[in-house]
């Protein structure tokens, strides 16, 4: 019984680390498109022929940003859930170890390992948004 535990914790890990993949390189694909997108729209929007501004690039402009703010959110929620699913299966690991009297051969260090991953993830993330953001918005003032 324990081994099938065993094999189905480590693929609940595998399918965790997949979502967590997807989320990771879709969040970072998806940031450096909204900022050429939305950087090209606040330049338009600027750069209207008649010296007013555009008003279908501003509405773009606005879109690509709400967009950008919403897909970084669900990025970073769901890397938040897939930090906290890992742990729970972890911890059930290291425990199913400790019962079996083999926990010596798990560094349990390796969980602060994890969770330090899963910062700098969502910083690269969270920090690539905020450019998809910012820098259009100074292209649109300046």
């Amino acid at each position: 019984m324990l081994e099938r535990l065993h094999e189905h914790i480590n693929q609940e890990l595998n399918v965790n680390t997949r979502t967590d993949t997807i989320f990771v390189v879709t969040g970072i694909i998806f940031n450096f498109i909204m900022l050429a997108i939305s950087s090209a729209m606040a330049g338009e929007a600027t750069n209207a022929y008649d010296g007013s501004s555009n008003m279908t690039a501003s509405i773009v402009l606005g879109i690509t940003m709400t967009l950008s703010v919403l897909i970084n959110g669900i990025a970073i929620t769901g890397l938040i859930t897939g930090r906290t699913t890992r742990e729970k299966l972890y911890a059930g690991l290291l425990k199913m170890y400790t019962d079996s009297k083999v926990a010596q051969y798990y560094d349990a260090s390796l969980l602060s390992n994890y969770t330090n991953r899963y910062a700098l993830f969502m910083g690269v993330i969270g920090l690539l948004g905020l450019a998809s953001i910012v820098i259009p918005l100074v292209v649109l003032f300046t």
